[in-house]
């Protein structure tokens, strides 16, 4: 079980996705309406989640050194940050697919 720190920690880690989300939203409101102002945020979202899980990524593998050095005894830390790595990138994969997905979608529409 999580504790209430941990919980705390994911919710705002969640949470600081909710900008580039509401702009993805409603792209018109921030810029002028237009493909290349959506295609810009909705660019900077994905990078911004590639980025979070690279970073991720990369916290869990130190965090798993430093356990299997023995420099940090907490093993639940290592085994919390490895499982935040999966889940992250797991979104992604699904983010991904859903977009890959929607294109495959309109380019089967007729024109």
């Amino acid at each position: 079980m999580l504790s209430v720190a941990s919980t705390s920690s994911l919710t705002a880690r969640a949470l600081q996705f909710q900008p580039e989300v509401d702009r993805v939203r409603s792209p018109g409101l921030d810029k002028p309406s237009g493909a290349s102002a959506a295609g810009g945020d909705f660019g900077a979202v994905f990078e911004k989640m590639v980025n979070d899980v690279e970073t991720r990524q990369a916290d869990a593998s130190e965090v798993t050194r430093s356990v299997l050095l023995g420099d940090n005894p907490n093993l639940h830390q290592s085994v919390i940050a490895m499982q935040e790595a999966s889940l992250s990138f797991s979104l992604m994969v699904e983010v991904r697919n859903k977009v890959v997905e929607s294109y495959q979608e309109l380019m089967r529409m007729p024109v």
